[in-house]
C-alpha cells in the first residue's frame, strides 16, 4: 500500500468517527494497522486537510470541474458559494434543454 493511500484511509477513518484530523492521530492509526510510511506524510495530510470540510470534498470528487479548488475558498466567500453552485446547476440545465431541443429540430429522437 502506498504511503499516500494509507494516509487518505486514515484521514477518512478519523473523519467518519468525527475525530479531528491531526498528524499524530493519522500516525497512531497507521501504527495500529502496522503500516510504515515516511514520517512527513501524516503531518502533510493533516496540514492539507486543516480547515477543510471533508464531506464537501468527498461529494465533489466525481463532479466535472469541481476538483479540490471549489472547497478551498469557502471561508471568505460566505453565501456567495451557494449562489455560484446554483448558477452552475442552472447552466447545466440550460445545456441539457438545448441538447433536447436540437433533437427536436432534426425531426426525430433517439427513442422514436
Amino acid at each position: 500500500m502506498s504511503s499516500e493511500l494509507a494516509c487518505v484511509y486514515s484521514a477518512l477513518i478519523l473523519h467518519d468517527d468525527e475525530v479531528p484530523i491531526t498528524g499524530e492521530k493519522i500516525q497512531a492509526l497507521l501504527n495500529a494497522a502496522d503500516v510504515t510510511v515516511e514520517p512527513f506524510w501524516p503531518g502533510m495530510f493533516a496540514k492539507a486537510l486543516e480547515g477543510r470540510n471533508i464531506g464537501d470534498l468527498l461529494c465533489s470528487v466525481g463532479t466535472p470541474g469541481g476538483g479540490g479548488g471549489a472547497a478551498g475558498g469557502g471561508a471568505a466567500a460566505g453565501g456567495g458559494e451557494a449562489a455560484a453552485e446554483e448558477a452552475k446547476e442552472e447552466k447545466k440545465e440550460e445545456k441539457k434543454e438545448e441538447s433536447e431541443e436540437s433533437d427536436d429540430d432534426m425531426g426525430f429522437g433517439l427513442f422514436d
